[in-house]
């Protein structure tokens, strides 16, 4: 479950539009004049940012069939077969799937486990909303058909939450992750621990970034197991809220409107050191949020004072204001130890404040001296005029060093786009890139169809595509679509 970020109350706040707009002010190192107004100020704080100027630049790069998500066949599509569970009452339920992440190698390859692929995913029954876990897909390695996907069943049992801490005790549902595949051969999966109502507290829905080994077996020919889960623990809550916005500071005013987000662990290994990547928003010494945001012109982006009046000018006029004032959205980083605990927290790698609260599904790999940074996203998230609730993003972003700075790909950052009303069977989300082994090109896969919309089509795996990436730049592959849920390409 999401929720939208409360209003912050300052009193400080109160420099009219007039003021910035009707005078050639230059940028004040100060926040606050000797009136008590805020004045603009320009503050990066360290980060990499996803601006407002090149998201506005984005909306003249739609309809580009370099950035569009190919078209695909909906007489085609297919359900997963073998996507199905026993309700307690005996009865069998065909279930929906989306979120999914491949067993990958610490280098972003799919990773082989005797001679089988791996994929781990959230499924659930399309009538329960509530009903959301991990399972695990599985397929012989050389068969690409959506039809080989079997399932294991979920990863982890229901008792499994009481043999860890503290925190997930409290743990209602299990949401997107990585997973690797350890020097060792075991199995090691990260994923987010989604909280229920804490009496103590008083909050809900809390997330933790979780781990656990999942211990898998051979049952029988062509048949995989799980076997249990051992070593489940939280990794990482939040913190004191400087870094990164925490669960007791995000409702520290009971407020449940705030939407919080400290979800979607991606694993990744650099120089001999381990690191998770993940969405989260921006904590009280990284900018944070409220009205005082919307005077950061680093926020903003290019086009120089101009183009800060204008868009301020549009903010205080039109009907976003308020969420712009509230987003503040963030990839972070944390540091681990060799046993997958919290070793530090790092600062963020991008943030989007004043642009979007949610910047989703942090993927990121090393290719060619090169850390690549995607992240999926939704227009209806969005505070720029321009971009409307059906419009669907992957962004992407490239750096030299893990730590950033990050620059946009494609100049704005745009990788994927896709428009098309959530009603239609071959609406598209999750957008996640895998390198490959033996080519240059990469594998996009994806879930299709919005979970419960229809009757006999399920939400499956969408037919996955080809991306070519060179440097900055990327474009979808033409006449590279491959099948449902395909995860490696070798080139013929």
């Amino acid at each position: 479950m999401k929720f939208r970020k409360r209003v912050l109350k300052t009193s400080v706040v109160s420099l009219s539009a007039a003021l910035i707009l009707g005078s050639s002010l230059t940028v004040a190192s100060a926040k606050t004049g000797a009136d008590g107004n805020v004045k603009p100020y320009k503050e990066t704080y360290g980060t990499s940012q996803i601006t407002r100027h090149d998201m506005k630049e984005m909306i003249g790069q739609h309809g580009n069939e370099r950035f569009t998500v190919p078209e695909f066949d909906a007489s085609s599509i297919k359900n997963i077969e073998s996507a199905t569970k026993i309700d307690e009452n005996g009865n069998e339920i065909k279930m929906d799937v989306w979120d999914t992440w491949p067993l990958q190698n610490a280098d972003g390859t799919v990773a082989e486990y005797n001679g089988y692929h791996l994929v781990f995913g959230l499924a659930g029954d399309p009538k329960d909303a509530s009903d959301t876990f991990i399972y695990l897909f599985y397929k012989k390695a050389d068969d690409n058909s959506v039809g080989a996907w079997k399932n294991a069943g979920r990863v982890f049992d229901d008792e499994d939450k009481f043999k860890g801490d503290k925190t997930l005790a409290g743990q209602e549902e299990e949401w997107s992750g990585s997973a690797t595949f350890t020097e060792d051969g075991k199995v090691r999966l990260f994923y987010t621990n989604r909280g229920g109502w804490n009496d103590a507290e008083g909050i809900f829905g809390k997330q933790s970034l979780t781990t656990a080994q999942v211990n898998v077996s051979e049952k029988g020919e062509g048949t995989l197991q799980v076997d249990g889960v051992e070593d489940h623990k939280t990794i990482y809550d939040g913190g004191d809220s400087k870094t990164y916005e925490n669960m007791d500071k995000a409702f520290e005013d009971r407020n449940f409107a705030n939407n919080h987000t400290l979800r979607d662990p991606h694993y990744i290994e650099d120089k001999g050191k381990k690191y998770l990547v993940f969405e989260a928003n921006t904590g009280t010494e990284y900018g944070y949020s409220g009205e005082e945001s919307l005077y950061n012109r680093a926020y903003y982006g290019k086009g120089g004072m101009k183009f800060f009046r204008d868009e301020f000018k549009q903010l205080q006029n039109g009907g976003k204001k308020e969420t712009a004032e509230l987003a503040n959205g963030a990839i972070g980083i944390v540091e681990i130890n060799d046993d997958y605990t919290l070793k530090k927290e790092m600062k963020p790698l991008i943030v989007s404040n004043t642009v979007t609260d949610e910047i989703e599904r942090p993927n990121i790999f090393k290719k060619d001296g090169k850390f690549y940074l995607f992240t999926s996203t939704r227009g209806s998230k969005m505070t720029i005029d321009g971009i409307d609730d059906e419009d669907i993003y992957m962004l992407g972003y490239v750096s030299n060093s893990l730590t950033g700075p990050y620059k946009p790909m494609n100049k704005t950052g745009i990788v994927l786009h896709q428009d098309l009303d959530p009603n239609d069977l071959t609406w598209t989300y999750a957008h996640y890139v895998i390198p490959q082994k033996e080519t240059d090109d990469f594998v996009v896969t994806s879930y299709m169809t919005n979970r419960g919309f229809f009757q006999d089509h399920k939400a499956t795996f969408a037919p996955s595509f080809l991306l070519d990436i060179k440097g900055k730049k990327s474009s979808v592959v033409e006449d590279g679509i491959l099948e449902q849920g395909q995860i490696t390409y070798e080139e013929e």
